[in-house]
């Protein structure tokens, strides 16, 4: 289960360039299950992916209908992930802080910064990772240029 918490609007940032350089635009509360562990206790790093993936969820429903057609054609072309401690079952919910870290024409990456639940705000994260994402046109299955309405709503989430 994902629960989710911003204090940020990007409908509110009008003129704004995003957001701070340690602020996340996103941050989503995402509860580790049993089945997330591996055999040593860690959260797996295939179902960090997963986790990952709730929290980004989260934050793209979030947008509001306007950015729907950004939503539906997102899709994964990377993944990385650097694990700079370990995660248990007992740090749940994972806040899982996202932002915008850049974007292109046909391309925007999220950052992403997970922190145990009781994790301090201001430490550092056990883990760093990012996604890119590629739009595409879904009837033509082909790569799709960002609008000029969603390069204004991914720079409102950009630090």
């Amino acid at each position: 289960m994902s629960t989710a918490n911003t204090g940020r609007n990007p409908a509110n940032t009008a003129g704004e360039s995003g957001v701070a350089a340690r602020e996340c635009a996103f941050t989503s509360e995402v509860g580790v299950r049993w089945s997330d562990m591996d055999a040593f206790g860690h959260i797996n790093h295939a179902r960090m992916v997963t986790l990952m993936e709730e929290a980004r969820i989260a934050w793209l429903l979030s947008a509001g209908e306007e950015y729907t057609p950004l939503i539906k054609s997102a899709m994964i072309v990377h993944v990385e992930i650097r694990y700079q401690s370990q995660l248990r079952h007992d740090d749940s919910p994972l806040r899982i802080g996202m932002w915008i870290k850049g974007f292109r024409s046909v391309d925007f990456t999220i950052g992403y910064e997970i922190r145990g639940a009781h994790a301090d705000p201001m430490s550092k994260p056990a883990c760093v990772a990012s996604t890119q994402m590629a739009v595409v046109d879904i009837e033509a299955h082909s790569l799709r240029r960002l609008t000029d309405t969603e390069k204004g709503y991914l720079r409102a989430w950009s630090r």
